[in-house]
């Protein structure tokens, strides 16, 4: 079960001007459950995303890449089951398959589709088993049915994911509203698995194409759950321009507002990915700050959000922090900048709540640390670790969770 964490009710899903979802069961890899979703947007539309950097990108990946680089995308479709990753050259003629049979349907051209898939690498996609299934999925298109497809996009989540926002002010109004799946192969560059956001604003191309990057870097490339980085992840940021609110120009009246709601979205999903992470028990923030750069701070929280040590020891509750030191003391080779590191100048504190005890300073255990109240603080069900570098002013976030005896049966039985 997700460390507190529930699925928003469907009618606290805005639905967004512009766009509508439906869901069906295309039985992609087993039966009796919602695998297909598609995604349909209004003319006009802009579109942008951001992806994994594993080398070994899924089929989808590269066709979504291609179709970017056009104007115009008007639909996407969703498969779960199978990640299509690791096919060659018949994985890409799946996805351009998938897209030209969703095209046909709905009277687009074939690269104003986007695809996506997640589930089992290295297996065929079952494309005739998709592309029979366009046709019910499109039936059951609805501008709220984003409940559904929050279901419907879910692998080994064991709740769906999704968020939502309304802005109104003086100068406009505006809807923002998403959904994610991951619970495993979670780690930044991308850390989401899939993750989409709409909202009825019209924003300059430039602008979505900038603000993509900024939400992923301030949420999904902020997570860990398991130092994997999928070949599947996908950001994408959807403009239908069907509201009022429209910005063409960072000074617009209101942007940095309406920018901060869209990476708000983005964090409480990534956030939620982390809280379902798979056989997660803990939910854990690290804050490092007092660094020369942001980038080494994200590498300190990284190291200590990867290590199996930590994060095996947080699932027993076990004291055992001088795990986060070494994590800490190796972090430069995730940022080279870090090799000058002083560990007489890093303090660490463990907290809960609005609780904290410092563990560590000068070096060492600090001179008031009791084990006891360490080990009491690590059974609450969010922790939070705070590390100050003593070098510098800058400061970063990352969100992970522990590693239980469930992750590994979760993964061993995956494709049973």
């Amino acid at each position: 079960m997700p460390v507190n964490y529930a699925t928003p009710a469907a009618d606290q899903l805005h639905v967004v001007a512009g766009v509508r979802l439906g869901v069906t069961e295309a039985g992609i890899r087993k039966a009796n459950r919602r695998d297909l979703t598609v995604i349909e947007l209004a003319a006009g539309s802009r579109v942008a995303g951001v992806f994994t950097k594993n080398r070994f990108c899924a089929a989808p990946v590269q066709v979504c890449r291609e179709h970017l680089k056009q104007e115009g995308i008007r639909a996407l479709v969703i498969n779960t089951g199978i990640a299509n990753a690791g096919t060659g050259e018949s994985g890409m003629e799946a996805a351009r398959q998938t897209c030209a049979a969703l095209s046909r349907l709905m009277e687009l051209r074939a690269t104003q589709v986007l695809p996506f898939s997640t589930g089992v690498i290295l297996e065929p996609l079952p494309v005739n088993r998709l592309k029979a299934g366009l046709p019910a999925a499109l039936s059951t298109l609805k501008a709220d049915g984003w409940h559904a497809a929050a279901h419907a996009i879910m692998t080994t989540d064991t709740v769906a994911k999704a968020a939502s926002r309304r802005i109104t002010n003086a100068n406009f109004s505006a809807t923002i509203t998403g959904m994610a799946k991951g619970a495993g192969m979670i780690r930044p560059n991308m850390a989401t698995m899939l993750g989409f956001v709409a909202t009825d604003a019209a924003i300059a191309q430039p602008m979505l194409e900038r603000l993509v990057k900024e939400a992923a870097d301030e949420s999904f490339n902020c997570i860990t759950v398991d130092g994997d980085t999928s070949t599947n992840d996908s950001f994408i940021l959807i403009a239908t321009g069907q509201g009022n609110a429209k910005f063409e120009t960072v000074t617009a009246p209101g942007w940095n507002e309406f920018k901060q709601a869209v990476i708000e979205v983005a964090r409480e999903l990534a956030q939620a990915i982390v809280r379902d992470g798979e056989g997660a028990t803990k939910y854990i923030e690290i804050a490092v700050e007092g660094g020369r750069s942001v980038t080494e701070c994200k590498a300190v929280g990284y190291a200590i959000g990867h290590s199996p040590l930590v994060k095996t020891a947080f699932f027993a509750s076990d004291p055992n922090l001088g795990r986060i030191l070494a994590a800490i003391g190796y972090a430069w080779n995730n940022d080279p900048a870090l090799a000058d590191l002083d560990d007489t100048d890093v303090k660490v504190w463990l907290g809960s709540g609005e609780n904290e005890i410092l563990v560590s300073e000068n070096g060492g255990r600090a001179a008031s640390y009791q084990e006891e109240a360490g080990a009491a603080m690590m059974k609450s069900a969010e922790i939070r670790i705070r590390v100050d570098l003593g070098r510098g002013s800058q400061a970063a976030k990352v969100w992970t969770c522990d590693l239980s005896y469930d992750y590994v049966k979760i993964n061993a039985d995956y494709r049973s």
